[in-house]
C-alpha cells in the first residue's frame, strides 16, 4: 500500500473510531452515579450482597460507596440484614412510582386479553407477580359463566404452594430462584428428597412452558398457569385460570383452555414488547 492510500485508510479509520467512541456526559454527578450504580447492580443481581461484593460489582472500592450505602439505607431504598449485614433493595422505588410501574402497565395492557380469555373459557382468570417472595394477585377478570371463582386483587400466597408460583419460579435464573426459595418456609421445611423432586418439577414446568395441577390450597380447584414476560426486564408474571375441577365434566376440555391461554399469553407479551427468543 502506497503512502497516499495509507493516508486515506488512516483518515477513514480515525472517523470510524471517533463515531463509535462513547459520548461524554454533558454534566458530571459522581455521587448520583454511585447511587444509581448501586441500585441498578442490586436490581440486576437480585440477591442480598455485602458492601465488598457491591463495590467489586460496580468497579469501586468499599470506602468509595460506604457513605452512599448509609444514605440509601437511611432514606429507605435499601434494607440491610442484621446478621451478615448484606444489602437488598426495598420496595420504596416501587411505592414512589406506583402509578407508573412496569407492573401497572402490565396490568393495564392485560385487561382485554384477560377479558377475552374469560369469555372463551367461561372461567375467571387472574394475573400474579412476585412480591416480597410471595405470589401477589394484581389483576383478575370474573368468569362469564353462571358460577365462577373470584380471587381478590392484592391477595398473597406462598410461591411453592401455588401453580402460578411454580410457573414464576420456573422462569427465574437459578441464582435468583435459590435466593427466593431460601426464604420460603414451606420449601425449607421439606426433606432433601422432596426438595429434589420439587426442583425437578420446576425444571419440567420450564421445559413445558406452563403448569396444570389441582390446587394445593383449596380442595376441588384446578389451576392452569402460563408465564408472562421475562425476569431480566422485571416485567414478568403468571396468567392463570382457577376453576372448579368438576367443570371439566361440562364440556370444557383442557386442550381448549390451553389454546385460549396460549393466545392470551402471546397477546400480552406482544403488548409489553416481549418476544419469545425460542
Amino acid at each position: 500500500m502506497n503512502f497516499k492510500n495509507n493516508k486515506w485508510f488512516l483518515l477513514v479509520l480515525f472517523h470510524i473510531l471517533r463515531m463509535k467512541a462513547p459520548q461524554k456526559l454533558k454534566y458530571n454527578a459522581p455521587a448520583l452515579d454511585k447511587g444509581l450504580d448501586i441500585l441498578e447492580f442490586l436490581s440486576k443481581e437480585g440477591v442480598p450482597l455485602t458492601q465488598l461484593e457491591i463495590a467489586q460489582g460496580i468497579n469501586r472500592t468499599p470506602s468509595e460507596i460506604y457513605r452512599m450505602l448509609v444514605c440509601l439505607e437511611e432514606r429507605g431504598y435499601l434494607n440491610r440484614g442484621s446478621n451478615a449485614g448484606k444489602y437488598r433493595l426495598s420496595l420504596k422505588m416501587y411505592n414512589l412510582s406506583h402509578s407508573h410501574t412496569p407492573f401497572d402497565e402490565l396490568r393495564r395492557v392485560s385487561q382485554k386479553p384477560m377479558y377475552d380469555l374469560s369469555e372463551k373459557t367461561k372461567q375467571s382468570c387472574h394475573l400474579s407477580i412476585l412480591n416480597d417472595n410471595q405470589l401477589m394477585v394484581i389483576s383478575q377478570v370474573r368468569g362469564h359463566g353462571a358460577v365462577s371463582l373470584s380471587i381478590q386483587e392484592g391477595a398473597q400466597f406462598p410461591l411453592t404452594l401455588t401453580t402460578s408460583g411454580k410457573v414464576l419460579l420456573s422462569q427465574m435464573p437459578k441464582k435468583e430462584r435459590d435466593s427466593v426459595l431460601a426464604f420460603d418456609k414451606h420449601y425449607v421445611s421439606l426433606k432433601n428428597s422432596d426438595k429434589k423432586d420439587f426442583l425437578s418439577l420446576i425444571e419440567a414446568i420450564k421445559s413445558k412452558g406452563y403448569h396444570y395441577a389441582k390446587s394445593s390450597l383449596t380442595t376441588g380447584i384446578t389451576d392452569v398457569a402460563f408465564p408472562i414476560g421475562k425476569t431480566e426486564d422485571a416485567v414478568n408474571g403468571a396468567l392463570a385460570i382457577s376453576m372448579f375441577t368438576s367443570n371439566f365434566d361440562e364440556g370444557i376440555t383442557l386442550e381448549e383452555i390451553l389454546n385460549a391461554m396460549a393466545e392470551a399469553q402471546n397477546e400480552v407479551n406482544t403488548l409489553i414488547g416481549y418476544v419469545d427468543p425460542y
